[in-house]
């Protein structure tokens, strides 16, 4: 009776973990939250967002932006500069997979920050950057 009650228990911890997937908008709130630790009444916003995106870091010339391999439509593949991989578009609504799992969405800040910005993104730029792509650019 209490393994059937343990493996019941074990398989309803694993549904529920599908099933509470993360979202873009979980993932703005989350950032928006430890953003306002530092900033009282930090407000994520889309075109801070935009503006990150687009500016011209100076950490390397081959990837000078985020658009150099991502392109500037969010819903259109983009393709890395350097091992000319592809990329899936960043738009959730042209790539239902984008801002599903917060593993994911550290692991490809940290490496493209770390890339172009030239150190880690603060969870302001994080926020910010998720709010203009889910809003469409």
């Amino acid at each position: 009776m209490v393994i059937k009650k343990t493996c019941l228990a074990l398989l309803f911890l694993a549904s529920a973990n599908s099933v509470f997937a993360d979202t873009p908008a979980s993932l703005v709130a989350g950032y928006t939250a430890e953003a306002a630790k530092t900033t009282p009444g930090f407000t994520p916003s889309a075109k801070r967002g935009h503006e990150f995106f687009t500016r011209g870091w100076g950490v390397s010339k081959k990837m000078p932006d985020c658009t150099a391999c991502h392109g500037k439509d969010l819903n259109a593949d983009g393709k890395h500069v350097v091992t000319e991989k592809r990329i899936a578009p960043f738009s959730p609504a042209a790539n239902p997979e984008r801002f599903t799992s917060q593993a994911k969405v550290e692991k490809w800040f940290k490496r493209n920050c770390t890339e172009v910005v030239g150190r880690e993104c603060t969870a302001a730029e994080k926020a910010d950057f998720i709010q203009f792509v889910t809003q469409g650019g």
